[in-house]
């Protein structure tokens, strides 16, 4: 499943990056992008674990920028 999600306080380029390689670390996730300039998040992951892999991914992305927010 291919979805694409507006991101909230995205505040430097630098983390987006170190968002995308540990979103794509993840187990279940084909691929991910996060686009700084556009302050959006595309994933494809598996669908029979979509809300699991994005409660992870959400996990992942507080850690790098803790005011970071995915918009649902």
């Amino acid at each position: 499943m291919k979805k694409r999600f507006k991101l909230e306080e995205l505040d430097c380029a630098h983390c987006a990056s170190k968002m995308e390689k540990a979103i794509n670390a993840l187990d279940g996730v084909n691929s991910a992008t996060v686009n700084f300039m556009q302050q959006k998040l595309t994933i494809d992951c598996d669908d029979d674990s979509f809300y699991e892999i994005m409660d992870k991914v959400e996990k992942e992305i507080k850690k790098i920028e803790p005011d970071c927010s995915i918009v649902r």
